[in-house]
């Protein structure tokens, strides 16, 4: 995405907000998604959707070099997190 581990551990953890950059990224790595998809707005409802793959597998064929398990990880809890916000 390029964003340093430390700087995904910042937003994971909420340190950090998201950014145009942390945007762009996003989408680079998941080229097949919309920002609906990638993103919501605070108080919204999350849109349900069974097209996510998973993204475990997805990032390491996409990215083999670039993310290691470490990151990978995080990723996937920030993920897991936003689809469990409450409104």
């Amino acid at each position: 995405m390029g964003m340093s581990p430390g700087q995904m551990y910042r937003v994971r953890d909420g340190v950090r907000g998201i950014n145009q950059k942390f945007i762009l990224g996003a989408t680079k790595a998941f080229p097949g998604y919309s920002l609906d998809d990638l993103f919501y707005i605070k108080g919204r409802p999350v849109k349900s959707s069974n097209k996510w793959p998973e993204f475990r597998e997805y990032a390491r064929q996409k990215y083999p070099n670039e993310l290691d398990e470490d990151l990978i990880t995080m990723i996937e809890d920030s993920i897991e997190r936003g689809r469990r916000k409450p409104e």
